[in-house]
């Protein structure tokens, strides 16, 4: 446990409603504070953080006088919508009193579902780390109703921990981490310090509903932490005021719970490429780009491609293949077929004269490319 966020490069924080809002009293500027403090100063260690942050809702019925949760869709709605000026305002405000830039971004699962939405996400949000800049993501609950009903935000931070390829996960949360039972209930339950994530035991010990402010439970953050396993992110669960977590568990101590992934970073993202992705289409390309793949393990640059096959999409999974039909590669591409025919043997500085755009300089980067 002391080395999963010591080693961490890239790191996701998720904080709850109830922590962010102060069950609930209104957004908590000591504790956005306290936590821009250390995410301000982890940057400065080089790491690349990201913010996904609950609260919006609560925020909006604090503002809105509204003492209990409402069921009505489009109040909800509303809630979120006026709540989710203060929660960014706040952010913005506090990142910056700590030298560091901050933006907002507003996801659903359906843009993580959608193959193109998918890669323009990930391409905003990448760009956002390597300019320094702390991006703040909560959902999108003033538009999408199923995020409502059924999301949660530890959801949302395991999926952006993939979307980023992150390290780890760090879920900021009102318990101290995840018990064998209820400690309110049992008093032989016994504390979890390290588990492997995605063992069924976990959900068998995790249960019973979030707060009257928030959506979440134990549950749904061994859930979340399964699936940023998937993706090879180790998850700590840890409470959100202890005393500076976030710089102490980046020093390597050991506090909360921590469920580690089964399987390295770089190997499940490959064999999620390999395996679980239909082909779209493929392109073909010369031998010198063959040996910049294999040997020097560069991403696709359209001046290697020598014919495009097939129809696909941006984000579509497709085939790189030799001049003699040999598959070597399969990725993620960034253009469609009929954008890859028209920038295909050219120059990368060429695209945006041929397309009116540019999405990426590579047809396929390496991080969305897995050999063959």
């Amino acid at each position: 446990m002391p080395e999963l966020l010591k080693s961490a490069r890239r790191i996701v924080v998720k904080v709850g409603s109830s922590l962010v809002t102060n069950e609930g009293r209104g957004i908590d500027a000591d504790a956005v504070g306290n936590w821009c403090r250390q995410l301000a100063m982890l940057a400065r260690q080089g790491r690349e953080l990201v913010m996904v942050s609950s609260g919006a809702i609560a925020e909006g019925m604090k503002r809105l006088g509204w003492s209990t949760r409402p069921t009505e869709l489009h109040e909800l709605q509303a809630a979120a919508a006026v709540g989710q000026m203060g929660l960014a305002q706040m952010y913005e405000t506090q990142l910056s009193q700590h030298g560091m830039g901050s933006a907002q971004v507003l996801l659903t699962h359906a843009d993580l579902a959608d193959r193109e939405r998918y890669l323009n996400a990930r391409s905003t949000l990448l760009t956002l780390l390597s300019l320094k800049v702390i991006p703040v993501i909560n959902e999108n609950d003033t538009v999408v109703n199923d995020e409502i009903k059924f999301g949660d935000n530890d959801t949302l931070g395991a999926l952006v921990a993939n979307l980023v390829e992150a390290d780890a996960l760090v879920i900021l949360t009102d318990q101290r981490g995840l018990y064998s039972a209820d400690p309110r209930k049992d008093p032989e339950a016994r504390f979890i310090d390290e588990a492997a994530a995605g063992d069924p035991a976990l959900e068998r010990m995790a249960g019973g509903a979030g707060s009257s402010i928030g959506r979440g439970g134990m549950i749904t953050k061994v859930l979340a932490a399964k699936r940023a396993a998937g993706s090879g992110a180790s998850t700590i669960i840890a409470w959100g005021r202890e005393p500076d977590v976030l710089l102490r568990l980046s020093a390597g101590e050991a506090i909360g719970t921590a469920l580690v992934a089964g399987t390295p970073k770089l190997a499940a993202r490959k064999q999620w490429m390999a395996d679980h992705l239909q082909l779209r289409g493929a392109v073909q390309v010369d031998d010198g780009a063959v040996l910049k793949l294999r040997d020097e393990g560069k991403s696709l640059l359209p001046i290697g491609v020598t014919e495009v096959e097939g129809e696909f999409h941006r984000g579509d999974v497709i085939a790189v293949r030799s001049a003699q039909g040999t598959e070597i590669a399969r990725g993620l591409a960034n253009y469609s077929s009929a954008e890859a025919r028209l920038i295909a043997r050219k120059p990368s500085s060429q695209i945006a004269g041929l397309l009116g755009f540019v999405n990426e300089p590579e047809l396929i980067h390496r991080d969305n490319l897995v050999l063959s």
